[in-house]
């Protein structure tokens, strides 16, 4: 899945919602679930998510929403891909690289 964001250092919870095309209350869902997301929080509470953190969430969905995996099932694959030198870190550096050079395309 190609998410539409333009490059910040964060993002609120309303733009991420929008780009994976959820309801907010599912990425503080998915932030209680899995530990790999723990995007930076205001003193006020806000919540705000790091280029990081939008991949993590990039790769819970393609694994929840897209293959139809558990939670337990995506947890141990995150848990995989966190291992140094692992085919799914590498998956998702390739795909980052694939949608710069799509945006790099589309500019032009």
């Amino acid at each position: 899945m190609h998410i539409n964001l333009p490059d910040k250092r964060y993002y609120s919870i309303g733009e991420v919602a929008k780009a994976f095309n959820v309801q907010p209350s599912l990425l503080r869902f998915w932030e209680k679930e899995f530990k790999e997301i723990q995007p930076k929080k205001k003193t006020s509470g806000t919540r705000k998510y790091t280029p990081e953190n939008i991949l993590t969430l990039q790769f819970i969905y393609h694994l929840v929403k897209e293959k139809g995996m558990t939670l337990e099932g995506a947890k141990k694959q995150l848990q995989l891909r966190s291992k140094p030198g692992s085919k799914e870190e590498l998956l998702a550096k390739l795909e980052g690289v694939k949608a710069s050079l799509i945006q790099l395309k589309e500019k032009m």
